[in-house]
């Protein structure tokens, strides 16, 4: 009898303890598909090579580990036209993307380690797994809706600045 209560004992206490530990997670599991919000995390400022005026002003979210560099923007199902994915990596690299399991069109943006836009991958389609090569070391990847690279006339040498918040 002793036993039965120690183990529902440490039962409750194992399940408060996993519930208190959870980390807040910015994605929701539905019932057959996984929901994933845009959660503000800084604010990117993209500005021209030759005069540094301010081309656009996005709101990012940030993937600086891990998980979130491979995740990405996967399982969305939108990506407003002023936000925006900001990869940081700990080294300057060549860079390759994909998009596995990412339904939106996006345009990926290399940048390196002084934060100049090297090479572009425009229009990447949804769910396609070819690879997407940067053409430069990057440090830094920025990924925006499929287009507005070339709406906002972006060019090799532009350049980003950020705040994370």
């Amino acid at each position: 009898m002793w036993l039965k209560t120690f183990v529902n004992y440490f039962l409750v206490i194992f399940c408060i303890t996993l519930f208190i530990g959870c980390k807040e997670e910015k994605r929701n599991v539905t019932k057959d598909k996984v929901v994933v919000n845009f959660k503000k995390e800084g604010t990117l400022f993209i500005s021209r090579a030759s005069s540094d005026a301010i081309i656009k002003t996005l709101d990012i979210e940030i993937a600086d580990n891990d998980y979130e560099t491979q995740t990405g923007l996967m399982y969305r199902s939108k990506l407003e036209s002023n936000n925006g994915m900001l990869f940081i990596f700990p080294d300057v690299d060549f860079r390759s993307f994909y998009m596995k399991n990412t339904k939106i069109p996006l345009d990926i943006i290399y940048i390196n380690e002084n934060k100049e836009i090297v090479s572009f991958q425009k229009n990447a389609k949804p769910f396609d797994e070819t690879s997407l090569p940067s053409e430069a070391p990057a440090k830094y990847v920025l990924e925006i809706n499929a287009g507005l690279s070339d709406e906002w006339q972006l060019e090799v040498g532009d350049k980003i600045s950020f705040e994370v918040l």
